[in-house]
């Protein structure tokens, strides 16, 4: 019993010997570029990179234990599918670590803001899809290494189209979301940072799984809706292309208003803010009705945000500059006619105190 013992704690004491020495270079390597974000993400290799290595050492050094009959092999596999499991794990977090350099590196130059959302997204789905996929094959390989599953592989295979049909009718809407994520990655129909109005709240793209995606909204909900909407309904993204947006800003004012001089005041207050993006603005009466006209203010601003701020600050400042300088633009209520309109009903004499 002490010599199975003395094996693994020397297996162990050489995978961590050699864990060792890879960290120096790793961190020797990082010196040189601080600023490199593989590092933190190689460090998370190290767990599955130790479970890989001692599994491998422990089956190299396994003839060599000495375990007797009815403990060897038992023993045996169970090494084998530590080995499975943490080559499995070690794959995964290495294709993570691949994709998310490479995206680092594209994100790192000057490119485009809405394509380097779009890769964002990209780069999301394809790390969990290909995680996904390298835990289904592990999940294989092991179940392989029983002699049972082994025998009925064949009867398996065989019935794997009933089996494969029954599994699509029952996981149908799985299925559907599942090919609609990777459809809404790579469609570019929608992307991580993105501003959307989905079924009639605005908000903004916080995640994309395979799945769902997750909507933060402007009051800090947060909307979890499936892949499948997206790809089967219609949805506005208001920074696919380009996130500048024009915003409107409509005042009910009296007739007498000057126009003209609002306008010039308008231009004016717009050259002083910051939420203005320069592009585009104007002011024009869109509408009139019996008592007011309808004044519309067209701004543009770089982004919803800003949009939507811009808005509330031109009225702000419109109504504050017709109550300081012109105070009978303002919309009046008349609440008794004129004293020859035949249709006005005198008003009866207050009562006495």
């Amino acid at each position: 019993m002490i010599r199975p013992l003395a094996v693994v704690a020397a297996t162990a004491g050489a995978a961590l010997l050699f864990d060792r020495v890879a960290e120096v270079l790793v961190r020797r390597a990082a010196a040189r570029r601080p600023d490199n974000p593989a590092w933190a993400l190689l460090r998370r290799c190290r767990p599955p990179f130790l479970l890989a290595l001692g599994s491998a050492l422990l089956l190299g050094v396994e003839p060599g234990i000495g375990l007797s009959g009815d403990w060897r092999e038992p023993a045996r596999h169970l090494v084998v599918l530590l080995a499975i499991g943490g080559s499995a794990w070690l794959g995964s977090r290495v294709a993570a670590l691949l994709i998310d350099t490479s995206f680092n590196s594209y994100a790192t130059r000057p490119r485009d803001p809405a394509r380097v959302r779009r890769a964002r997204t990209q780069t999301g789905m394809l790390r969990r899809v290909t995680s996904a996929a390298i835990a289904v094959m592990a999940l294989a390989a092991m179940l392989m290494t029983f002699p049972g599953v082994r025998t009925v592989g064949a009867s398996l295979l065989a019935s794997a189209g009933l089996i494969g049909l029954v599994a699509g009718v029952a996981a149908q809407s799985t299925l559907a979301n599942l090919f609609a994520g990777i459809q809404l990655a790579f469609g570019d129909m929608v992307r991580i940072g993105d501003n959307v109005v989905v079924a009639g709240d605005w908000g903004t793209v916080e995640e994309i799984t395979l799945t769902y995606v997750v909507i933060a909204t402007w009051d800090q909900r947060r909307i979890v809706m499936p892949v499948s909407y997206f790809a089967g309904k219609p949805f506005e993204n208001w920074s696919r292309n380009d996130p500048s947006m024009t915003g409107t800003a409509l005042l009910h004012l009296d007739h007498s208003t000057p126009v003209a001089e609002l306008r010039k005041e308008f231009e004016e207050r717009l050259r002083r803010t910051e939420l203005w993006d320069g592009k585009g603005c104007a002011l024009q009466v869109v509408d009139t009705t019996p008592t007011t006209i309808v004044v519309r203010a067209l701004m543009t601003a770089r982004d919803a945000s800003d949009a939507f701020d811009l808005r509330c600050w031109v009225r702000e400042e419109l109504i504050g500059y017709l109550r300081a300088e012109h105070p009978y633009a303002l919309p009046r209520v008349a609440v008794t006619g004129l004293p020859d309109d035949p249709g006005t009903v005198p008003a009866s004499p207050s009562a006495p105190v």
